[in-house]
C-alpha cells in the first residue's frame, strides 16, 4: 500500500515536472536550421543546399546521421542526470527542464535530417506529432492538422507528461534517496532519451519513405512528360 502511494506521488511529481519542463523549454531551444545545415554538410560531407534535399537520400545515408544524433542526445542526458541526480527529487524540476530541452533539440535535428523543416504552423504541428509518437502516444495527423498550434501544444504536452509520469515513476523511485541517485539518474536519463529517439527515428523514417517515394515517382514521370510535350 505504501509502495503504491509512493509511486502515485512520484508519478504526479514527474508528470508535473515534465509538463513544466516542456512548456519552458520549447520557446528557448529552437534550433537554427541554417546553422545546423552548415554543420551537417561539414560533418557528414553531404552536398545539400536545403533540408528538403534530404528527402532524396536513401536510408543507408540517413541512418548513421540519425543514430549519431540520438546517441549524442542520450549521452548528454546521462551527463545532465549525473549532475542533477545527486539531489534526488529535490532537483527533479531543473532536471526535467534540461531533459526536455535535450529531447526537443534531438527531435528538431531528426526532423531536419529526414528532410522536414518546422517554419510554418503545419510543420510545427508535425514536429509535435513526432514528439507524441516518441512518447509512445498515438495521435493521428488528422487530429493535429485540425487544431491550431496554440491549442495543440498544451494537449500534446499534457498527454506526454501523463504518459511519462506513469511509465517512469517506479523506475525513478531510487531518486528519492539523495546522494545515491546520481548513477541511477544518469542511466535512466540515457535510456529515456534513447527510447524517445528510437521511436522518433521510426516516425520520421516512415514520413521520409513516403516523401521519397513521391519524389522518385515524380522524377520517373519527367521523361514521359517531356516526350509527350
Amino acid at each position: 500500500m505504501a509502495g503504491t502511494k509512493k509511486r502515485s506521488w512520484a508519478s504526479k511529481a514527474i508528470q508535473s515536472a515534465v509538463g513544466v519542463g516542456f512548456r519552458k523549454a520549447y520557446p528557448q531551444v529552437r534550433l537554427d536550421p541554417d546553422k545546423y545545415l552548415h554543420h551537417v554538410r561539414r560533418v557528414y560531407n553531404l552536398r545539400i543546399d536545403s533540408w528538403h534535399e534530404m528527402q532524396s537520400f536513401d536510408e543507408q545515408t540517413l541512418n548513421p546521421v540519425s543514430q549519431r544524433i540520438v546517441w549524442s542526445a542520450a549521452r548528454m542526458a546521462a551527463l545532465e542526470g549525473m549532475g542533477f541526480g545527486i539531489g534526488g527529487f529535490a532537483t527533479l524540476l531543473p532536471d526535467m527542464g534540461m531533459l526536455a530541452a535535450i529531447t526537443l533539440r534531438m527531435l528538431q535535428k531528426l526532423s531536419l535530417v529526414h528532410g522536414f523543416e518546422y517554419s510554418t504552423p503545419q510543420e510545427v504541428g508535425g514536429l509535435w506529432l513526432a514528439a507524441a509518437s516518441a512518447a509512445g502516444l498515438d495521435f493521428t495527423r488528422e487530429f493535429v492538422e485540425k487544431r491550431a498550434i496554440e491549442h495543440l501544444m498544451p494537449r500534446l504536452i499534457d498527454a506526454m507528461a501523463a504518459k511519462v509520469g506513469a511509465e517512469v515513476a517506479e523506475k525513478w523511485a531510487g531518486r528519492l534517496i539523495p546522494l545515491v541517485s546520481a548513477g541511477a539518474a544518469a542511466t535512466l536519463n540515457y535510456y529515456f532519451v534513447r527510447s524517445w529517439g528510437k521511436r522518433a527515428r521510426e516516425h520520421f523514417l516512415e514520413r521520409h519513405r513516403s516523401a521519397r517515394g513521391k519524389l522518385l515517382a515524380a522524377r520517373a514521370l519527367l521523361p514521359a512528360v517531356a516526350e509527350a510535350s
